[in-house]
């Protein structure tokens, strides 16, 4: 049985506008890829009983959520006719209007990166141990609830 290498999907804070520049260029020498679809996740400023949300601390259980990951990317690959895959989500603390998830998915046609895309989005949201802790201006927190 062939096993495969778990990947490591999480990133030290915010995840920085030049690595998803980097991420997106490094794929120009793919010359059979058509298409690609992007999910950027920002963290944004909602209120909640009068009070603004200003950061989110990221949490997981990493090696449960390294596999699901996986699980998730492998199950991806077997629906979807996909050449190229990449998932990055934030660990720690990344502030409102930074970048906190990263999907890209690559095919030959735009129909297989986007499904694929929006179906590991939600995939991710529902199934991956990963928390995060709602700061407030006033440094008060509550646990973030996905929708």
């Amino acid at each position: 049985m062939k096993e495969t290498k778990i990947k490591k999907i999480f990133i030290e804070g915010a995840i920085p506008p030049s690595f998803i520049a980097d991420a997106i260029a490094n794929h120009n020498v793919k010359k059979n890829i058509g298409a690609h679809s992007i999910f950027l996740g920002q963290v944004r400023n909602d209120a909640i009983d009068n009070k603004e949300v200003k950061a989110i601390d990221y949490t997981a259980y990493r090696e449960m959520a390294e596999e699901t990951f996986q699980e998730i990317r492998e199950t991806a690959f077997a629906k979807y006719k996909l050449i190229c895959m990449h998932i990055y989500h934030s660990i720690g603390k990344v502030s409102v209007g930074e970048i906190s998830l990263f999907v890209f998915t690559s095919s030959v046609h735009r129909k297989d990166a986007i499904a694929a895309c929006e179906e590991i989005v939600e995939k991710i949201k529902k199934r991956a141990p990963v928390w995060g802790k709602e700061i407030f201006e006033d440094e008060n927190y509550q646990w973030k609830i996905n929708t």
